[in-house]
């Protein structure tokens, strides 16, 4: 009586002993709706099947409704889930097999040889531009903002102190000359530069160590009164 039911219920235990969905979104419901349409000979009863799947399929996925070409999309995906052998007559062409399995592209990607990294690829570019003006205001109000990029670059890289008389030199080694700034030239004031983080210098590591030894930081530890 059980191996009776099960066959007129098609009664299996697990989705891994059924057939792969080619697209899973739309369930095992259409995916049997599709394949009886492909077993119908009459063409016209197909076509009449074809667009009643795709009205389900059309409540199915109702966030394909804001794409421009929602039809269109339904359609294809018809055609994709009974994998090219339904044969009705569709508004739309069929897509095409072979760009579904077809492999993207290889982008290029760019291999920058830069020299100092914490300055990065772009301030390069810049110094090259830079180079290649004629002297002048302009060039000098450029390199200026130039050597402010690299001290605030630089900034972000170490977190310590950075020094514009080592900003200058490296902008003229990376110009390789090209580029001068005065070494009297004041650059802007990055948030933390000259300052030293207090916290690691060794006296106040000491302090600390000192405090935590003799237990002034440590949380007294509740004791309750009376005997028991």
């Amino acid at each position: 009586m059980q191996e009776r039911l099960n066959q007129e219920l098609d009664f299996q235990p697990y989705n891994s002993n059924r057939p792969d969905l080619v697209i899973p979104e739309y369930g095992r419901n259409i995916q049997r709706m599709v394949d009886h349409a492909i077993s119908l000979e009459d063409r016209e009863e197909r076509n009449r099947c074809a667009r009643a799947i795709l009205s389900v399929m059309g409540q199915l996925v109702p966030y394909l409704r804001d794409i421009e070409d929602f039809n269109h999309k339904l359609w294809d995906h018809l055609h994709i889930i009974s994998n090219f052998k339904l044969d009705v007559d569709s508004p739309y062409p069929k897509p095409d097999p072979e760009n579904l399995v077809s492999k993207p592209q290889t982008v290029p990607y760019p291999h920058n040889d830069i020299k100092v990294v914490h300055y990065g690829h772009y301030v390069e570019k810049f110094i090259e531009k830079c180079a290649a003006m004629e002297e002048g205001e302009e060039k000098k109000a450029f390199s200026l903002a130039i050597a402010n990029l690299m001290k605030y670059n630089a900034h972000n890289w170490n977190r310590n102190t950075v020094y514009d008389d080592v900003i200058l030199r490296d902008l003229n080694n990376l110009s390789k000359g090209k580029v001068k700034l005065e070494e009297t030239s004041q650059l802007n004031v990055v948030k933390g530069d000259g300052q030293k983080f207090k916290e690691y210098e060794p006296e106040n590591f000491k302090k600390r160590n000192n405090n935590n030894k003799f237990g002034k930081n440590k949380k007294k530890k509740f004791k309750p009164k009376g005997k028991y």
